[in-house]
């Protein structure tokens, strides 16, 4: 049975030492994104492309500055909120939500001016949850009874 989620839920990024970020579910949006102000690819010493980027903007109250640096990436074209296309790098991590870990695609976008920093799309989702839109934070009492899984 699918886990009943609300227009806006708490999630955490364990690799990237992220707890409890509110993240607004996007139903339009197939892939989720995450706001990040700085990625750029760089090469390292063997010759490999390596992505290094920051996520959530500098005035969010959970930034911690960390640079993030990972080889598994791809680059997607994506149609912005604007209706125009653009390429942003696409990467995998961990997410927990409503005590539960699974692997999840973000792409990288610079939403400075968006009120939400990350973005939940259809693709994760997909068979996992139905979305409410009257209800908020529903994790929140998931997250209470089992306080392991945050």
């Amino acid at each position: 049975m699918k886990q009943i989620i609300g227009r806006k839920e708490k999630i955490s990024l364990p690799e990237w030492g992220l707890k409890l970020i509110t993240a607004k579910i996007d139903t339009g949006a197939y892939t989720s994104a995450i706001h990040s102000d700085f990625a750029q690819e760089e090469t390292d010493e063997m010759g490999n492309k390596v992505l290094t980027f920051t996520v959530l903007p500098k005035q969010h109250k959970k930034y911690n500055g960390e640079i993030i640096r990972t080889t598994d990436y791809t680059t997607k074209k994506v149609k912005n909120s604007f209706g125009q296309a653009e390429d942003r790098f696409k990467i995998m991590t961990k997410v927990i939500l409503f005590g539960e870990e699974f692997e999840a695609e973000f792409t990288l976008s610079d939403r400075t001016n968006m009120r939400n920093s990350i973005l939940l799309g259809r693709k994760l989702l997909k068979g996992r949850f139905v979305v409410d839109v009257d209800l908020t934070y529903q994790s929140q009492n998931t997250a209470k009874t089992n306080p392991k899984r945050l």
